[in-house]
């Protein structure tokens, strides 16, 4: 049962990141439109801005769970490296345990009491001329640091079915050349 939650976990998070993905095209396609305007019509306008901000923004917090799922992140290689298989899912538990999932949870927790809710309340918008609304960026953070626990949760269930020899995992994560 765990390791289904683990899996539906997965596939919701790569479907975030090819989200993010996409996110980042649009992005860049804002940032070449406003270009466009500003340089070569001489209509400049602070939303376009705005969007191209908003847009990268989403795409780091609903990114880096699959950058999790993906063993992207960057990690301290000076014991993980010289260590057993069994010896570095150890160091991921404690690490998952220890670290990521209390600060995501009290991260997802405080951006969500204390920066979207009173965004949401009142509706905030920009104060620039021509700016967009603030909540639903603010959304982007409790949400990020929620799939990040989910996501975590998920690296637990795998860590430790790998330890009981139910999955197989590879432990050897990239190293940089020499």
């Amino acid at each position: 049962m765990l390791l289904a939650f683990s899996r539906a976990v997965d596939a919701m998070n790569d479907k975030f990141g090819q989200l993010a993905n996409v996110l980042i095209l649009l992005a860049c396609v804002v940032s070449a439109g406003n270009a466009l305007l500003r340089y070569s019509l001489d209509i400049s306008d602070n939303w376009p801005l705005e969007l191209q901000w908003y847009l990268f923004g989403a795409a780091v917090m609903l990114g880096a769970s699959y950058t999790l799922a993906q063993n992207g992140h960057v990690r301290v290689d000076i014991i993980y490296g010289n260590v057993s298989d069994r010896a570095r899912l150890w160091i991921d538990i404690f690490g998952l345990l220890l670290f990521l999932l209390p600060a995501c949870t009290l991260f997802a927790w405080l951006s969500w009491k204390t920066l979207f809710l009173p965004s949401w309340d009142i509706m905030e918008h920009s104060s620039n001329s021509g700016g967009l609304p603030r909540y639903p960026i603010k959304f982007m953070l409790p949400l990020g640091f929620g799939l990040l626990v989910l996501q975590g949760l998920s690296e637990l269930v795998k860590r430790f079915a790998a330890l009981k020899g139910e999955i197989q995992l590879d432990t050897h994560y990239e190293r940089p050349e020499q």
